[in-house]
């Protein structure tokens, strides 16, 4: 199974972290504005549905992250680039 969305096991790592469960964080970006369940949270995680562009800012409030934290760390400089993205892509976390 190719996994297309990138920001999952990212997000998983910084809550986990925290010591807070799928709800927990679900319940915060609500507080925030984001209305998400726990359900989602967990496809978000999964790597099974796509986090939207401006829904990026809400799990960096939430979280306390920066938006590079919230990507694999891939330098897009390096000359093997590509074969870096397929790799992660092929990967499940």
């Amino acid at each position: 199974m190719r996994h297309r969305y990138l920001i999952g096991p990212q997000v998983r790592k910084v809550r986990h972290r925290r010591g807070w469960t799928q709800d927990q964080l679900a319940g915060a970006l609500q507080r925030a504005g984001l209305d998400l369940s726990r359900s989602a949270v967990a496809k978000v995680e999964a790597r099974m549905t796509c986090v939207g562009d401006h829904e990026l800012f809400f799990y960096m409030k939430v979280l306390r992250v920066n938006f590079a934290d919230l990507y694999p760390p891939i330098d897009p400089h390096s000359p093997d680039l590509y074969d870096k993205w397929e790799k992660l892509m092929k990967s499940r976390f």
